[in-house]
């Protein structure tokens, strides 16, 4: 017979037994934990965000005075902040 294993959870650096908790605290734990995988997935949207947008800024800027040698994507995001 397989030996179910005992799920725990740390919470500054003290080790609980999920089994051992009111089921409130457990809520909570999960509440938490969903709020940290959103806030993961926010934070991938604000890099995929702003890579749209400096390669947008690129393009206007491109589009607007030509392929400038030795500009650089940087220069191009900057250059647009008031688009």
């Amino acid at each position: 017979m397989a030996e179910e294993e005992t799920k725990s959870v740390t919470i500054d650096g003290q080790t609980y037994q999920l089994s051992d908790l009111s089921e409130s605290v457990r809520a909570k734990i999960l509440n938490i934990r969903f709020v940290d995988g959103e806030l993961g997935r926010a934070r991938n949207n604000v890099v995929v965000l702003q890579a749209a947008r400096a390669e947008f800024a690129r393009q206007l800027q491109e589009e607007l005075h030509g392929s400038a040698a030795g500009d650089s994507d940087d220069t191009a995001a900057s250059s647009c902040r008031g688009v």
